[in-house]
């Protein structure tokens, strides 16, 4: 494969784009020091005609939310038929978009947050009487999050009735769509995969972020979060937890790579919050770390989710 081209698409034009700048800059890194012949492209400037100019033989997309992280680039790629890294186009739409995700979830079974649907043009004028229907219907602290964005932005957890308009009002700034959703108390974990239609589980990482909520100054800063791995559960609850992450996994159809979201409540009860199908690759990130524990090097886990991609 050394003797083939490979794009790393990163930056773009989301609200993500730093840290997909740092993802993007770890795998260029660890592709050139394995003597990759690499290309580097940011999608927020000449996408189109650096695919074109280059003869770009595989694309890694190291991208972050919207026009990334949401099949649009997968299509584009498809349009062009360079093959890339990670889940497709439908797969890449439906894990981005958190409410559709979970209305899949619930179709097939996979326990999930209860939670309901808020739209811009829908809740003007009304936020008092909306804002008691979903604490009647969702209970307290509740969880608001934009249906399109990742790395948390946005999000909050409300935990008394004087809070929940202003943290409505804050997540609009990133979507005019919004999920709402029960909050589980309990422990939060994550589970990474790699790999296609039989993806390699990797060991669970519980979070503990040290001032409460793992937002997104927690998720980027060193020391700000503790990672347990493997994760502090009961052997059946933690087989449950993988359980689940894969099913979820594979209800989306994801590829290559993954990561899934999950919370364990006080009996052990483990829930799905959603599936990211470009987890991070810098520094903090919680993939590369899971992989290290089976002996899976950083450029180890960058070859081989380059692999997954030209898998049929």
């Amino acid at each position: 494969m050394k003797d083939k081209k490979i794009a790393v698409i990163r930056g773009g034009r989301s609200a993500e784009r730093e840290i997909s700048l740092k993802t993007g800059k770890a795998i260029l890194d660890a592709l050139n020091r394995q003597g990759y012949h690499t290309i580097d492209i940011d999608p927020a400037k000449d996408l189109h005609k650096r695919l074109y100019q280059e003869e770009i033989d595989i694309a890694f997309i190291a991208l972050h939310g919207r026009f990334g992280e949401d099949g649009t680039i997968q299509g584009l790629l498809e349009l062009e038929g360079i093959p890339y890294t990670g889940s497709g186009v439908l797969a890449s739409a439906l894990a981005m978009d958190k409410i559709m995700s979970k209305r899949i979830f619930n179709n097939l079974d996979i326990d999930t947050p209860k939670f309901a649907v808020l739209k811009a043009n829908e809740i003007e004028d009304k936020l008092e009487e909306i804002e008691q229907d979903l604490i009647d219907d969702l209970g307290l602290p509740i969880v608001v999050k934009p249906a399109l964005e990742g790395s948390s932005l946005g999000l909050s957890i409300v935990k008394s009735q004087d809070g929940l308009i202003e943290a409505i009002k804050e997540a609009l700034k990133y979507d005019r769509e919004l999920l709402v959703e029960e909050f589980i108390p309990g422990k939060e974990i994550t589970i990474g995969l790699l790999g296609n239609e039989s993806p390699q589980v990797l060991p669970i990482i519980e979070i503990r972020p040290k001032e409460g909520v793992y937002d997104f100054k927690s998720k980027y800063t060193k020391g700000m979060t503790d990672f347990i791995i493997p994760a502090e559960l009961e052997d059946k609850v933690y087989r449950n937890a993988e359980s689940l992450a894969l099913k979820a996994y594979q209800a989306l159809k994801c590829r290559g790579m993954g990561r899934v979201d999950l919370r364990v409540n006080s009996v052990g009860e483990a829930y799905v919050l959603e599936v990211n199908t470009i987890p991070g690759m810098t520094e903090t990130s919680l993939l590369p770390q899971a992989a290290e524990v089976v002996g899976i090097d950083f450029d180890q886990l960058v070859v081989k989710i380059l692999e997954n991609a030209l898998e049929d």
